[in-house]
């Protein structure tokens, strides 16, 4: 069997499914309708990376594969580009953004490769006069907070010490109070807003990554209270505060 044997089958079942004589839920998708499904076959695949699940992590990298090849023969139908066209471009950025490996560049650290990166990026993309320019509008605000705070601090945008960035946490809380304190909904959700991006910043100054953070303590939360529900006496809506408070120690302390 050749060597890619199988991802020319799949590229050729993907063109059939498409075709006349395929099937006609495939011929009625569009880069649009498919939208959803990119996102929530990546985020499953991510999911199957946390987990450790290999043979999981399998048949979610074929499910993402999938999206990539339903895309791209739906640009070939459209006289657009094919899958080819996308590997090309591919295959020549990688190329030319690893001059380290394909060229004669010497590089000491990672530092130094992904600077060159970025050195490398800048130069592809000139019609870009912002640092702010190509930032994603649909992935999720924790990860453009993130990404924005990263681009800014290349210019030197950046709180001269950890301390000064804590001040600047806690002056955003008192002015969320005072904002809560006017009744002012909007002036509300902007101070919020603000509370959450100098967090951000925390994170990163820390490096640590917030998207997954806040994962890792959404997958806490949802441990611990379905600990409590296991461990309830009575339904929960019925338990004031305090017994609340009790029977959430009581889970924390089952699942240490």
């Amino acid at each position: 069997m050749k060597k890619h044997e199988n991802l020319e089958q799949l590229i050729e079942t993907i063109r059939i499914l498409r075709s006349p004589e395929g099937c006609e839920w495939d011929r009625e998708q569009t880069h649009k309708s498919l939208r959803p499904n990119m996102l929530e076959e990546a985020y499953e695949a991510v999911d199957a990376i946390d987990s450790g699940d290999i043979a999981n992590l399998r048949e979610e990298l074929g499910d993402v594969l999938l999206q990539v090849l339903l895309h791209s023969q739906i640009a070939d139908d459209e006289g657009e580009f094919d899958i080819e066209d996308v590997s090309k471009e591919l295959n020549k950025k990688l190329i030319h953004r690893h001059p380290h490996v394909f060229g004669n560049q010497k590089v000491n650290s990672t530092e130094d490769i992904l600077n060159n990166w970025d050195l490398l990026k800048k130069e592809e993309k000139k019609d870009r006069k912002s640092q702010m320019d190509g930032i994603s509008k649909s992935q999720s605000a924790l990860m453009s907070a993130q990404k924005i705070s990263k681009r800014a601090v290349k210019v030197g945008f950046e709180w001269p010490n950890e301390q000064s960035l804590l001040n600047c946490i806690n002056s955003e809380f008192a002015e969320f109070r005072e904002a809560v304190s006017q009744k002012d909904k909007d002036h509300m959700e902007d101070e919020m807003g603000d509370i959450l991006f100098a967090v951000v910043n925390l994170a990163r100054w820390n490096k640590i990554d917030a998207e997954q953070a806040l994962l890792r303590a959404n997958k806490k939360f949802i441990l611990r209270f379905r600990k409590m529900e296991e461990l309830a006496t009575k339904p929960l809506d019925e338990y004031s505060f305090e017994e609340y408070d009790v029977l959430w120690k009581q889970a924390k302390k089952a699942l240490n």
